[in-house]
């Protein structure tokens, strides 16, 4: 049914911007991930004993490989319609067709009154508990890997800051469209 509602939409409206969007969060706790280093020390990393944390959407454009990443407080309905408008606002006068997870700040009636306000705007979610087909979840993992593993911040904006710059700076290579048969609709696309 999904497969379908996205050939529809791309044959409808060429010009789709096709993103994955999924949240993650940032502790200021580094996680621990094998590293070169002289033989016989042990290497020693600094451990944080709170669990303070901040929170990133983000979503990527399957064909230009760029992020669009917000840093929040907390994963709200409210703080999703909010990022939501962001990502309209950053695709003006085109349909977006958004891939995302059944998060619950998914659902409520602020995402309804998005929705409502865009029509523009079309949503397929992801089968329950498969997070890895996300491509979404991919940039997480290159983010944490390149900023957050084996970090010495001593200061959780600081990490988040770098954490955003590098969602920013950098560009994610999907296999998303092809590896799943969407190529069929991509020549329709461009």
């Amino acid at each position: 049914r999904d497969r379908k509602k996205l050939i529809d939409t791309m044959q409808d409206a060429p010009e789709t911007v096709i993103v994955a969007m999924d949240e993650a969060s940032l502790y200021l706790q580094a996680t621990p991930m094998a590293v070169w280093g002289p033989r016989g020390q042990p290497l020693v990393m600094r451990c944080e004993p709170s669990r303070t944390k901040t929170s990133f959407y983000g979503a990527l454009n399957l064909k230009t490989g760029q992020v669009l990443a917000q840093e929040v407080a907390q994963m709200t309905a409210a703080t999703t319609a909010s990022y939501l408008e962001s990502l309209l606002s950053r695709y003006p006068e085109v349909p977006l067709l958004l891939l995302w997870d059944r998060a619950p700040w998914h659902r409520g009636e602020q995402i309804r009154e998005v929705l409502a306000a865009n029509p523009r705007l079309e949503i397929v979610t992801f089968p329950t508990a498969a997070p890895d087909l996300n491509p979404q979840e991919h940039v997480w993992k290159a983010t944490r890997r390149a900023v957050s593993h084996n970090h010495t911040q001593r200061r959780l904006p600081n990490l988040a800051k770098r954490f955003a710059a590098h969602l920013t700076n950098t560009t994610f290579q999907s296999s998303f469209l092809e590896r799943y048969g969407w190529n069929l609709v991509c020549p329709i696309s461009t």
